[in-house]
C-alpha cells in the first residue's frame, strides 16, 4: 500500500511506549570524543534492549532496570570531566564504580554520518541519523521533543529552560540615554542581601562603584562577563575587574578551560537579580553609553526593573546555571584604564515610568528565543521594531523575525523599523542602509503598510541605536538583548523580558515615535566617515613630511 513507507518512517522517529532514545551526543568537544553518549527514556526491564549504530552495538547487564532516564556513555570518566557527574553505564572504559555495557564489535559514534538505532530484540522501535533527521555539528547535543528532534539548537553545556509567564508584576521602564543611569543606581542602592550581574561587557567606573557601595554596606555581589567579547577585553573593562575585585567582589568570564568548552558563542546577556525579588534587564552593556549621567549623549537603549519574586528566581537559576558551571574562569585582574566620561550634551525627553500589574514573559536565547515568533505572529494592529541591526539569513531570505514582521503587514498590521545609522552600520555593501532599502521596496512591491528607517543621530541626538526591542499593539513590549542575526537567538546567552502591560507599551511607544519621528524620511544619517577621516589624517601626514623635507633641504 501506498502509505506503508511513510507510516514506517514515522513510527522509527517516534519513541514507542516504554522505553525510547531521547538524546545522542556523538561529537562532543574532548579529544577523540570519549566524552560521546546517548540517552534513554522510560520504565522497565533493560534485558533485550539493544543500540547499534550499524558497526557495533551495546546491550545492557543482565537485571538492569530503566526508572525513568538512562545515561550510557563511552568513557565514565571523560564524561565526568565535561558533565561534572558520571554517567550510568560506559561502553569502553574503566571506571570501577560505573557499570559496563556489553559490546560487540566497534560501537564508536562517527561526527559526520552516521546513526544510532534502538531495538527490543529483532524489532526496531527507533532510529536517528545524521545528517538527514539531525545536522552534525560539533559540540551540539540532539535531543527528541515532542516526537522531534533538535526543535532548537542545544550545545553541551547550555541550558534548557522552558517558557513561563508571571502576573502581577510591578516595576519600572526607562531609557538610555534619558533617565537609564538613575534607573540603575536606584536599583543597586535598594540592595539589601544579594546582587547578582550578568553582563556582556562592563566598563563604567560610576556603576562599578555603586555595586562596591553595595559590598561594601553586606551585600553579597557577584558578576559574570564575557570572557572573549569582539575585539577581545578592553582596558577599560580591565580596569572595572581591577576596582570591583578590589572591592571584594568576585568576577567571573565564561572563558571555559582546557577541557570544558564555553556552552555559548558569547555570553551576551544583560541583567542584575536583586535580593532575589528583582531584576533589571536592558539592551545595554554596563558602559558609559549605556548608562550616561543624565544630560548626556548616549545609546538609544530600553530598559526595565521588575518586581516580582518568580522573575527573580527565574533570572536567578539562570544566573546560577551559567556562573556555576567550570567554564566560569575567575577574572584575574590587571592593568587598564579609566573609561573616560562623556562629554556631548543632551536634552533628556522621557522620565522613568512606573507600573503595575503586568504580565512578564523571561525570553531566554538559546533556550526560548522562538517565543519572539509568537510575540510578532500575534499582532493584530501594530509592531514598531527598534534595532541596532537586522541581518538576513542571506540575500533573498529574510531574518526569520523580519519575515514575521512581513508577513504581519501582508495581512495588514502596521510595521515599523527603525535601524541604527552609526557609521559601522551603514557603511557596508549589505548593512542597515540596505536592509531599509530591502524592507521598502517589499513594501512598494506588495502595497503594505510597512515602512523602514535609519535613525537619526549625532549632535543633540543619540548616540546610536542598540536597543533590540519590539512593541506589539501599543501593549507587549519586548526588552532585552536578543540581536536579529543567526548567532544571537541561536547560540549566544541572550536575556530579554516580554511585558505585557498598556502604560508600558504606550511608554516605549512614545520613545519610538520620537526617534522615528527624528529619523523622517530621508536615508541614513551617518555618524563618523572613517574614510574620509583616514583620507584627511593621511594627507595632514604628507603635508607634515613635505614641510620637514622642506626644512632638511635649506
Amino acid at each position: 500500500m501506498y502509505w506503508q513507507p511513510a507510516l514506517v518512517a514515522f513510527l522509527l522517529v517516534m519513541p514507542v511506549a516504554g522505553i525510547s532514545l531521547v538524546e545522542v551526543c556523538p561529537d562532543p568537544y574532548l579529544p577523540g570524543d570519549r566524552d560521546e553518549y546517548f540517552c534513554l527514556e522510560g520504565d522497565g526491564l533493560l534485558d533485550g534492549i539493544m543500540v547499534t549504530d550499524g558497526e557495533g552495538s551495546v546491550r545492557f547487564p543482565p537485571g538492569s532496570h530503566l526508572g525513568s532516564r538512562v545515561v550510557v556513555a563511552m568513557d565514565a570518566e571523560a564524561y565526568q570531566k565535561s558533565h561534572g557527574t558520571y554517567p550510568d553505564y560506559e561502553w569502553d572504559g574503566d571506571t570501577p564504580a560505573v557499570p559496563d555495557m556489553i559490546r560487540v564489535g566497534r560501537f564508536q559514534l562517527a561526527n559526520a554520518k552516521d546513526e544510532v538505532s534502538l531495538y527490543r530484540g529483532q524489532t526496531l522501535l527507533q532510529q536517528v541519523e545524521w545528517p538527514g533527521m539531525v545536522e552534525a555539528r560539533q559540540g551540539q547535543v540532539h535531543f527528541l521533543s515532542n516526537g522531534t528532534w533538535d526543535p532548537r539548537v542545544l550545545m553541551l553545556g547550555q541550558s534548557r529552560f522552558s517558557p513561563q509567564v508571571f502576573e502581577g508584576a510591578r516595576g519600572i521602564a526607562f531609557v538610555s540615554p534619558d533617565c537609564s543611569r538613575g534607573a540603575f543606581l536606584s536599583a543597586v542602592a535598594g540592595a539589601e542581601r544579594e546582587i547578582l550581574v550578568a553582563v556582556y561587557e562592563f566598563t563604567s567606573p560610576p556603576l562599578a562603584g555603586s555595586l562596591i557601595s553595595a559590598s561594601g554596606r553586606g551585600v553579597d555581589v557577584r558578576v559574570l562577563l564575557e570572557g572573549g567579547p569582539v575585539g577581545g577585553i578592553p582596558p577599560e573593562e580591565k580596569w572595572v575587574i581591577s576596582r570591583l575585585a578590589g572591592g571584594g567582589i568576585p568576577v567571573f568570564t565564561m572563558s571555559g578551560t582546557a577541557d570544558v568548552h564555553v556552552p555559548y558563542r558569547y555570553m551576551h546577556a544583560k541583567y542584575m537579580v536583586i535580593d532575589g525579588t528583582g531584576v533589571l534587564v536592558t539592551s545595554e552593556n554596563f558602559k558609559g553609553n549605556g548608562f550616561p549621567p543624565e544630560g548626556k549623549q548616549g545609546n538609544r537603549g530600553w530598559g526595565v526593573v521588575i518586581s516580582h519574586p518568580g522573575v527573580a528566581e527565574y533570572f536567578g537559576t539562570v544566573f546560577s546555571h551559567d556562573a556555576g558551571g567550570s567554564w566560569a574562569v575567575r577574572a584575574v585582574p590587571g592593568p587598564g584604564k579609566e573609561e573616560a566620561p562623556t562629554e556631548e550634551d543632551y536634552s533628556p525627553k522621557v522620565a522613568p515610568l512606573e507600573f503595575s500589574g503586568a504580565t512578564v514573559v523571561p525570553v531566554l536565547s538559546p533556550d526560548t528565543s522562538s517565543l519572539l515568533h509568537d510575540l510578532i505572529r500575534g499582532a493584530r494592529e501594530s509592531i514598531d521594531i527598534e534595532m541596532a541591526y537586522i541581518t538576513n539569513e542571506t540575500g533573498d531570505t529574510p531574518n526569520p523575525f523580519l519575515a514575521d514582521a512581513v508577513d504581519a503587514a501582508r495581512r495588514g498590521v502596521s510595521v515599523r523599523v527603525l535601524l541604527d545609522s552609526y557609521y559601522y552600520n551603514i557603511e557596508g555593501s549589505a548593512d542597515n542602509d540596505e536592509m531599509v532599502a530591502f524592507i521598502n521596496a517589499i513594501a512598494a512591491g506588495e502595497k503594505i503598510p510597512l515602512e523602514a528607517r535609519c535613525a537619526r543621530i549625532g549632535a543633540g541626538q543619540i548616540e546610536k541605536v542598540h536597543t533590540k526591542g519590539v512593541i506589539v499593539d501599543r501593549k507587549k513590549t519586548l526588552i532585552g538583548s536578543i540581536n536579529w542575526n543567526r548567532n544571537s537567538p541561536t547560540f549566544n546567552r541572550e536575556a530579554a523580558v516580554i511585558v505585557d502591560h498598556p502604560g508600558v507599551g504606550a511608554y516605549f511607544t512614545t520613545v519610538f515615535d520620537n526617534d522615528w519621528t527624528a529619523a523622517g524620511k530621508g536615508g541614513p544619517r551617518p555618524g563618523p566617515d572613517l574614510q574620509k577621516i583616514a583620507i584627511a589624517l593621511a594627507a595632514i601626514v604628507a603635508i607634515v613630511i613635505l614641510f620637514r623635507y622642506g626644512k632638511k633641504r635649506r
